[in-house]
């Protein structure tokens, strides 16, 4: 009798009982994933902000854990646990799922290589495919991003193993914010550049760990200015970009400066046939 026919004689005679313990593993394994998910992230949300991304990054890693450990305590009550019936499971059991559900199992590959490589964590702002948003959870599977918009998109992690993926702030705390600014070639370059800078420096929404910069690029229409400057949040971003915006314009409106216009040229009509 080979491995596989004494499996399958041991499933068997599985009783009622370990199906009761199974019940038990999987209901245990749901709570702590869900304990997990839910405290995790409150106490992430209490700690200093540098703190704050290492929390957050444990949540996948420790559903993860709890799946693999559910796994196990499921398989050594439905088989005999010998090296031979280990191997002869692990086997069957990649091959069903492997013609089955191949793209899934892929999803769950490359789920499993994120945890390890961690191109991105719960916490980080990141843009795939065109998709910009904040991670608010790594599943098995799937991203979950929550976009500035406040809806949910969900992204295989297939798809962004075959697309570049944009990470803004990478695990850290520091997010570059960019303000953009327009202006009519006749002014004093130096006195714009002084003014921005005092702008973001006086910005409620500043970090003051990280430089300001004021970049300047000629352009054959007038002067693109940008104000680039990192707010104490990443989840501050765009009240940042906002507060720069606002009072960069009027900072410059009060100073005598013109803004460029638009650089459109008009058609002649064309006659009706």
């Amino acid at each position: 009798m080979d491995a596989i026919d004494k499996i399958n004689d041991h499933l068997r005679n599985v009783g009622e009982i370990a199906f009761i313990q199974i019940g038990l593993i999987l209901l245990g394994a749901w709570l702590l994933i869900l304990l997990a998910q839910r405290l995790v992230p409150l106490i992430a949300d209490r700690v200093p902000t540098y703190a704050r991304y290492g929390l957050l990054a444990m949540v996948p890693i420790l559903r993860l854990v709890i799946v693999v450990t559910a796994f196990i305590l499921i398989l050594f009550r439905l088989v005999e646990p010998t090296i031979e019936n280990l191997l002869s499971v692990f086997v069957a059991f990649a091959l069903a799922l492997g013609f089955a559900v191949k793209d899934y199992i892929s999803s769950l590959t490359a789920g499993v290589v994120t945890l390890g490589e961690t191109p991105y964590r719960p916490g980080d702002w990141i843009e795939v495919n065109g998709v910009y948003g904040e991670v608010k959870e790594i599943g098995m599977r799937t991203i979950k991003i929550l976009t500035p918009d406040d809806t949910a998109v969900f992204i295989p992690h297939l798809m962004a193993w075959n697309h570049l993926i944009h990470n803004a702030n990478d695990g850290s705390r520091y997010l570059q914010c960019i303000a953009d600014f327009y202006l009519h070639p006749d002014h004093d370059g130096t006195r714009v550049r002084n003014l921005l800078h005092d702008v973001a420096l006086t910005s409620a929404f500043l970090s003051f760990d990280r430089p300001i910069l004021v970049i300047a690029h000629e352009k054959p229409w007038g002067t693109h200015y940008r104000l680039k400057a990192y707010p104490i949040d990443p989840r501050l971003q765009f009240r940042f970009v906002t507060d720069l915006t606002e009072r960069g314009k009027a900072a410059l409106l009060e100073n005598g400066s013109r803004f460029a216009t638009y650089p459109f040229r008009l058609t002649p009509r064309q006659p009706y046939t």
